[in-house]
């Protein structure tokens, strides 16, 4: 296998003790699976950082246009990019002071994986993160 995500427990520790989650990609569209899921995180209690340079706010929050620019501190960096630019996004994440890194469902790029994992982040792609925290966290 080219890349590995982490275990159904380690996800599950990532999810219940994260607080910021930087969405790469988010947008102020809410036809966009982008936009909805990252509404569902923040009504889950999290606090959402839209990462685009198009943007100025989305869900109440102030936009940045790269994740260098977020002044607050990141839990986990979520990208809603294709899987070309993950590389870009990669090298980027790398400059933050954030050490994981979730590319969604359908999302994934074996060099980023690599660069990422040689530079002691948790790396876990081609997972929605909302399913993800419904099946994991979430209590009935």
């Amino acid at each position: 296998m080219v890349w590995e995500n982490p275990s159904n427990a380690e996800i599950k520790n990532i999810l219940e003790t994260a607080k910021t989650i930087a969405v790469v990609g988010l947008n102020d569209n809410p036809g966009k699976t982008v936009y909805q899921v990252s509404k569902v995180m923040q009504q889950q209690g999290y606090r959402i950082i839209p990462v685009n340079p198009t943007v100025d706010e989305v869900l109440g929050e102030k936009a940045y246009p790269s994740l260098k620019e977020v002044p607050d501190k990141i839990d986990i960096i979520n990208v809603f990019r294709r899987p070309e630019f993950l590389p870009e996004v990669a090298e980027e994440a790398a400059e933050t002071d954030c050490s994981v890194f979730w590319a969604q469902l359908g999302i994934a790029n074996e060099a980023a994986y690599h660069y990422l994992k040689e530079r002691d982040f948790t790396v876990i792609m081609d997972l929605c993160i909302k399913v993800a925290h419904a099946v994991l966290v979430e209590k009935i």
